[in-house]
């Protein structure tokens, strides 16, 4: 009998038939990507690699000539001592606001993970701020904050301790907006929190009590802060980078004053490159804020990851 004519898909060899399966599956996955890529592309990487050529040259808004100078504009920011003051007041904003942003969200989620009836209430009431645009709630603040109208001061005056010129003193301005920006993000802080408090297996607390762990305080330094720490890890680099882009409530409520008190690194920034319209000198201060915030990032995570228990 003569051999049946074998068909075109037993024809082709096993090893060539999962190549070509994985290449398949390759095309597809990148026709996938690449929409996504697309608009990476397009929002991220491009204006970061124009940002990049004009820190290199002199160019100002409505110029029709540029000019290369190299690093001259970085040069420039070195020596600067609007720059420099700028920058140690976004640190000194930071250290305030990381801590406190911290600690308090810790706090308060672990006083709503405990209740039962009214944690949703107090999760809303927590959140409200972090729904709520800064810029609205900055001009609320400048309300509140007035030396003769605002409820703050007059609250003040009854206890005998008179009015406070929250804004208008060069100690107190950026204190006083490192008090608002944790106040903003508290909340958020305590839903992620939250999470992590949820995570937490409740018969690690039972086996606890059992052992003779019975306060509250020694099961929270024994199971719930080495278990948050993940949590917290990531809790404290989203803290810093939040902290660091601190800009609106500075140009609604002081604009950098008084005598550049509260003038951070971001609106330093903007007054250079909107205001006085030094664009070139803007993109270097802008390459110097991100790469300032690379690598207190990084070192961020990788000194806390090595305390971190997963």
């Amino acid at each position: 009998m003569a051999a049946t004519a074998a068909s075109p898909i037993e024809a082709v060899p096993p090893r060539a038939r999962v190549n070509r399966q994985a290449l398949i599956e390759k095309l597809v996955g990148m026709g996938f990507a690449f929409p996504a890529f697309l608009l990476l592309l397009v929002i991220t990487i491009t204006p970061l690699i124009v940002l990049f050529y004009l820190s290199l040259t002199d160019y100002e808004l409505g110029a029709l000539d540029v000019a290369n100078v190299g690093l001259g504009n970085f040069q420039k920011a070195m020596s600067d001592p609007v720059f420099r003051r700028s920058l140690w007041n976004t640190v000194l904003y930071v250290s305030i606001v990381l801590p406190g942003a911290v600690g308090l969200g810790l706090l308060v989620a672990v006083l709503v993970h405990g209740r039962r009836r009214t944690r949703s209430f107090y999760e809303v009431i927590y959140f409200l701020p972090v729904t709520s645009t800064l810029i609205a709630m900055a001009t609320v603040w400048q309300v509140l904050l007035h030396p003769r109208l605002g409820p703050i001061n007059a609250f003040l005056r009854e206890i005998g301790i008179g009015e406070v010129a929250f804004l208008s003193d060069p100690s107190l301005a950026l204190p006083t907006l490192a008090v608002i920006g944790i106040w903003q993000l508290v909340g958020f802080n305590m839903v992620l929190f939250l999470a992590g408090l949820s995570a937490i297996p409740k018969d690690l607390y039972e086996a606890a009590e059992i052992d003779g762990c019975a306060s509250g305080i020694d099961r929270f330094l024994t199971i719930t802060w080495p278990l948050l720490g993940p949590t917290t890890m990531f809790v404290i680099v989203t803290t810093s980078i939040t902290a660091f882009k601190v800009f609106d409530t500075v140009a609604v409520m002081t604009r950098g004053g008084p005598a550049g008190a509260s003038e951070v690194l971001l609106y330093a920034v903007y007054l250079e490159g909107f205001q006085y319209f030094h664009t070139a000198y803007a993109a270097a201060l802008t390459i110097i804020f991100l790469v300032f915030i690379l690598i207190f990032s990084v070192i961020q995570t990788f000194v806390l990851d090595r305390r971190v228990h997963y």
